[in-house]
């Protein structure tokens, strides 16, 4: 019987052969890895804008012109920060923050309708989200003109904060229209507020225009906004240091 010589077994060959080849695997990858990373992205930030904006930026009746322009953008340039340092610092794309507040806005677009339109019956007039896609552009467009994390945040985390309110104001404008109701005057915020009934636990007792701004002066919402521009601007170096700590790339040691 022939015996097999065992020295010249072949080596197992690449399935990667050609540039083409090559091509093909890195298409494959880029179309795993961006979804799966948008999807990340969007059950990270919508759970951080959930759990501090909160009811300010859910119901209409809580939009008020103290604590939800104030609130809303704090909280909303922090994720925009960080990636928007990441992908301009690694691959010079200059649409960071555009990226997580558009993901966010289908996010929440998605959650209301299904969650609390179908599901629950509230009306979407009721349960819409704010528009936040203008000031991420803003802030995307500062640092692509500018190319400097330090303008960046002085100039495009102060429009950010200031411009929240009159970027909603045309949305927002018909529902504090003034009605009576029952001899009661009141908003039609207020009015949806009693007519479509939520739980009486302690979270959804409205905290609206409570503070001292008035001290201030008469108009509250523009001195809310200002101060909203400085706060943006505070925590986007914040959370641009966040993103650079994320961007550092570590080797581990071998053992």
């Amino acid at each position: 019987m022939a015996q097999v010589d065992s020295t010249h077994e072949e080596k197992p060959r690449s399935a990667i052969r050609t540039k083409l080849d090559q091509h093909k695997v890195d298409v494959m990858l880029d179309w795993i890895a961006i979804p799966t990373i948008a999807i990340v992205l969007l059950a990270a930030f919508h759970l951080h804008f959930m759990l501090t904006a909160g009811d300010w930026d859910f119901w209409t009746d809580w939009k008020d012109r103290r604590w939800w322009p104030l609130v809303t953008p704090v909280v909303l340039i922090t994720f925009p920060a960080a990636v928007q340092y990441i992908l301009w610092e690694k691959l010079r794309i200059p649409f960071g923050a555009t990226l997580c507040v558009v993901v966010l806005t289908l996010g929440m677009w998605i959650a209301r309708t299904t969650q609390f339109h179908i599901w629950t019956y509230f009306p979407m007039n009721f349960v819409w989200p704010g528009i936040f896609i203008p000031l991420a552009l803003m802030l995307d467009m500062t640092l692509l003109l500018t190319r400097s994390y330090l303008l960046t945040g002085l100039f495009g985390g102060f429009l950010f904060g200031a411009l929240f309110y009159p970027a909603n104001w045309s949305i927002l404008a018909p529902f504090h229209q003034a009605v009576e109701h029952k001899g009661v005057l009141m908003s039609l915020a207020d009015l949806q507020g009693f007519v479509f009934i939520r739980t009486s636990t302690p979270e959804y007792i409205r905290i609206i225009e409570e503070g001292t701004l008035r001290t201030f002066g008469q108009h509250v919402a523009p001195i809310t906004a200002f101060f909203a521009a400085f706060a943006c601007i505070l925590m986007y170096f914040l959370w641009s240091r966040i993103g650079y700590w994320f961007s550092q790339s570590k080797w581990l040691k071998r053992i």
